[in-house]
């Protein structure tokens, strides 16, 4: 009877370590998951958000030169119409993360700052030029460069960038709510996000 006692407490113990490090082996396997879908989901946000935009500017180029003691004038002028496609975009391969199976937080490190690209379309009109102020290279880089300050001016006073940062906020609320699904902590700018709203650039 003790014999048998004894044997069914070893078979106890051994059914209960089994269980336990099949468990043990479950949790592990879970966890190991759920880290892969939230790479997964970083990768599938890692793309190129691009926010478009078309602005249209009319600059009046002029440039006058003195001869002569002051008393001859030789000007040139031109009304410079501009057409510019804009886009603001970030690259979300760049998000530099940290993941903690053991805490279970993935943590964003980095979000790459958004990038203006303005590819202007530049046509000249009314172009006048006196014989000895005519339009050269230098013209044209100061128009440009004109043109460009004038641009970004418009895009700051518009909702481009505003647009952009929403669509970005958008990508990143996806990680959250996965993470948050799994049972995870996402942590941004050393604050635990518990709400979407917090996720703000």
């Amino acid at each position: 009877m003790r014999n048998f006692l004894l044997g069914a407490l070893i078979a106890a113990f051994i059914a209960v370590g089994i269980n336990y490090f099949i468990n043990q082996a479950t949790s592990q396997k879970t966890e190991l998951q759920s880290s892969d879908l939230i790479l997964d989901q970083i990768k599938n946000v890692g793309k190129l958000v691009v926010t478009e935009g078309h602005f249209s500017e009319v600059i009046t180029y002029k440039d006058a030169k003195k001869y002569y003691l002051d008393m001859l004038t030789a000007e040139k002028k031109a009304i410079v119409v501009v057409n510019a496609s804009v886009t603001v975009s970030y690259d979300l391969s760049k998000i530099r993360h940290d993941i903690n199976q053991d805490n279970k937080t993935l943590t964003i490190t980095s979000i790459p700052e958004a990038e203006i690209n303005i590819n202007p379309d530049i046509k000249y009109h009314d172009l006048e030029e006196d014989f000895f102020n005519q339009f050269n290279p230098e013209d044209h880089n100061l128009i440009q460069k004109e043109v460009t300050r004038q641009l970004n001016k418009k895009i700051e006073a518009s909702t481009l960038k505003t647009n952009a940062e929403n669509r970005l906020i958008s990508e990143l609320q996806k990680i959250y709510i996965l993470t948050n699904s799994l049972g995870w902590k996402l942590v941004y700018k050393g604050n635990s996000i518990t709400d979407s709203e917090q996720l703000i650039l």
